[in-house]
């Protein structure tokens, strides 16, 4: 089957368009359906990367399954077959891309988590030996360890970029007993995979979570620990100081960063080398962490 970059349920009421998911009213349930768009600098490509939204609901799923003892979730079933009626016409062009969930409130903080020194935070620490706010020691490198996993707090942008925020602004957004809730649990999910990351050769250096609310219980929600939402290195390769093997789509911008583009709209043409090369990373993540070989 081709990529998918544009799908349409035709007769399905649709509740929200991102630049990767279109997400499907249900009443009760919502469909997450992934396509194989991909975005840079806030920039959709006009190109997509075939398997791209099977891939990433593929790793999703299975951090979903390993995380399911420390803390509860969204997924109802990726079964088409279970499907509401009104869905099962539309067959293999939802199969392997699609969740069915819980329809959630969904609360309005990105759960960032870092436990090394790069991306933004490491630009921040550069000029103020800070991270988000948080004070850091002096002495740290590109792509440090650092002394323990942050929490680091976002607000969720419908469009551009979000911004970070302290958290005690969290606070005041969300009240104290919420996001002490979230805090708690990003930090144990962290701990939890990035361990298993360790023994998949792989580091998981930052990633970020959304909860949601459902009949007044705390959930986690969205895509989970993939790479479009994680950085991960390869382990073997890792040295501080010196540029890492990515699994994400650091590729992509550091091809992009190579061109004479404003990373405004319109973006470039992808050549066919970067999206073959960066759907080989996609497919390499999900390999190393499942222990599966992609059909």
């Amino acid at each position: 089957m081709p990529a998918m970059d544009n799908i349409s349920l035709p007769g399905i009421k649709k509740f929200k368009s991102g630049k990767v998911r279109e997400i499907y009213d249900l009443g009760d349930k919502l469909l997450i359906l992934t396509s194989d768009r991909i975005s840079a600098f806030d920039c959709i490509m006009p190109d997509p990367i075939p398997d791209k939204g099977k891939l990433l609901t593929a790793i999703s799923l299975f951090w979903f399954d390993k995380l399911s003892s420390v803390v509860e979730n969204h997924i109802i079933t990726t079964d088409i077959e279970k499907y509401p009626p009104e869905l099962k016409k539309f067959g293999d062009l939802i199969k392997g891309r699609s969740m069915l969930v819980k329809k959630c409130s969904i609360i309005p903080i990105e759960c960032v988590v870092r436990g090394y020194l790069a991306g933004s935070g490491l630009k921040e620490y550069n000029r103020k030996q800070t991270v988000c706010g948080i004070k850091l020691p002096k002495g740290l490198k590109s792509y440090s360890k650092l002394p323990q996993p942050i929490f680091t707090p976002s607000t969720k942008a419908e469009s551009g970029h979000d911004e970070n925020i302290t958290t005690g602004k969290m606070v005041d957004v969300i009240g104290k007993e919420t996001s002490d809730f979230i805090i708690s649990k990003t930090m144990e999910i962290y701990k939890y995979a990035s361990e298993l990351s360790l023994n998949k050769g792989l580091i998981l250096a930052d990633t970020k979570f959304e909860f949601g609310i459902l009949d007044n219980s705390i959930i986690l929600c969205d895509e989970v620990l993939t790479p479009d939402s994680s950085r991960y290195w390869l382990l073997s390769n890792y040295r501080e100081g010196e540029p890492q093997e990515n699994f994400d789509k650091q590729f992509l911008r550091d091809y992009l960063e190579t061109l004479d583009w404003d990373k405004k709209p319109p973006a470039p043409a992808l050549p066919e080398k970067v999206i073959s090369r960066t759907r080989e990373k996609y497919i390499e993540a999900y390999e190393r962490l499942t222990g599966g070989k992609w059909q």
